[in-house]
Parts: structure tokens; sequence; C-alpha cells
């Protein structure tokens, strides 16, 4: 059977998650220090650890089948690049900075001013849609540095937590795009190499609607049970068994983790009881 082949940034944050990912849905992987391709034990797969700049052109050639990469470098360097899930996680935003003192405070201010950016394309393309012009300093790595050596006005990067901004003393001004990781797709993909992808989508999507998911457990006087079953939103409705004390239930079900404290107290309002909230590890609908 062909295998599919699929890369991930070779170190760092995003590296960490999508190996967890992979992991979480029973691909194992041996991976020796330094090793740049590595077959899964028990899946047919194959594993790239590329630089993430790369992962785009390998996509297009079709050397490699999918990837896991940040949907801010897809739009960077593979705008033509379909991706077919969103994953959760690696989430940031890039966003136009300046320094905290500078004059400049909105986008329209940086107009025929100098912004460095290792994201010329997304920028260019942002700036004409704001009928904006300005001048753009390619530099690839250490963007915050460049206001404080005069090299630009402002800069245009990826923020996750914006510690980095505040360590080199700069303010966000705008945000051009939210990002996350995404599971690309070649457009040479063949169709027995797209089989098995669909079959990691399968499994991704288990893992991702666990994640956003609590399993919780409760009892409840049967005289409340219609309110709290309303409240409680279900995969398609809860299960009740009637608990060995009279007059009482115990009341199953799946909550969105999102709000999950909402509900919960919703739930006492209207008198449960006993309310056991587990994690799930997959959730298969």
């Amino acid at each position: 059977m062909n295998k599919l082949r699929i890369a991930v940034q070779k170190s760092g944050r995003l590296n960490e998650d999508s190996m967890r990912i992979l992991k979480d849905i029973g691909i194992s992987i041996d991976n020796g220090k330094d090793q740049l391709k590595a077959a899964a034990r028990d899946f047919p797969v194959e594993v790239f650890y590329l630089r993430n700049g790369d992962i785009p052109q390998y996509l297009k050639d079709g050397v490699v089948d999918a990837a896991i990469i940040g949907e801010n470098v897809l739009i960077e360097k593979g705008e033509e690049i379909n991706f077919v899930e969103r994953l959760g996680f690696s989430k940031c935003k890039v966003s136009i900075a300046v320094t905290k003192d500078a004059k400049e405070n909105s986008l329209k201010d940086l107009a025929g001013k100098r912004i460095a950016t290792s994201y010329p394309k997304t920028v260019e393309k942002f700036l004409a849609a704001q009928n904006i012009e300005a001048q753009l300093h390619i530099i690839n790595g250490s963007v915050e540095i460049a206001p404080n050596i005069g090299l630009a006005d402002g800069i245009c990067d990826i923020v996750s937590s914006g510690s980095t901004l505040f360590k080199n003393g700069l303010k966000e001004i705008e945000v051009l795009l939210k990002s996350e990781a995404v599971l690309a797709v070649s457009p040479k993909i063949n169709a027995e190499r797209q089989a098995i992808l669909e079959k990691i989508q399968f499994r991704i999507q288990s893992v991702l609607k666990g994640r956003q998911s609590k399993y919780v457990l409760l009892n409840a006087p049967n005289d409340k049970l219609e309110v709290i079953i309303n409240i409680l939103p279900g995969m398609r409705s809860p299960t009740v068994l009637p608990l060995a004390q009279e007059g009482w239930s115990s009341v199953h079900s799946v909550i969105p983790k999102n709000q999950f404290w909402e509900i919960i107290d919703e739930l006492k309002k209207n008198g449960a009881e006993g309310i056991l909230v587990c994690p799930i590890e997959k959730m298969v609908v």
C-alpha cells in the first residue's frame, strides 16, 4: 500500500502540538535525533520534518501529500493550497505594531512609511484592500528589532501572547488575520493516499470533539428532571437512569467546554446534585 506523506514543522511549538495530535489519533512515530523522515509503526504514514516556510512548496510539488501547518504560512506562501481541517492549536495573529511612543496609532498613519515584515504578500494584499501604500522591508527573523534600530516605522509579524511585542517596546495597532494550525492537502494527492488522509481526518475530528467537550454525570430530583434535561445540550439527548433512592435519577450528558461554567451554574440552580465532570479523550459521532 502507498504511504501517506505528511509534513510537520521540524521543531518548535507547532512540531510538539502536531506530534501530540498524531499520537492521540493512534499514529506512533519512531523518530531518531535529527531524522528528517520517519515511518509510523501501525499506520501507512511517513512523517517529513521540514522548515515551516518550505512546506507550501513541498505541497505544491506533490513531494508531500498533506501537512500540519499554520494557516498564516499558507496565506503567505500557498494561497492555492486547500486545507480540510482546522486543528485548534498554535493560534496566533498576524499584526502590525509600532513603538509604544510612536505617533502612528492606526494603519492609516503608516501610509508612506516603512514596514518591516516576513509576510510581504499578506501585508501587500491587506494594504491594497485598504488603499494604503507603504514601503516594505522584507526580513527573515527578528522583525521586532527593526523600529528600534531605525530600519522601519512599524512591523508586521505573528503575535501569540504579545509578550515579544512588550519586551521590544512595541504596541499592536492592527490585526490583519487570525491563524491556527490546519491540515493542508497537496493538489497532487492520489486517490489511494486521499483515502488514507480521510481516515486521519476522521480520527482528528474525533479527538478535537473530545477536547472541546466534557462528560457530565449528575443526580437530579425527578420533579426537576425536565428542566434539567432542557439545560443540557447533549449529543442527541441525555441518558437518564433511575437511582436506588426513590424520586431521583442519574443524568449523563456531554456539554461544550466553552459553555461549561454557565451550564453547571444553571444545573445547580435547578436542583442538580453530585455533579461529576470528566474529560473526553475522543468522541466519535
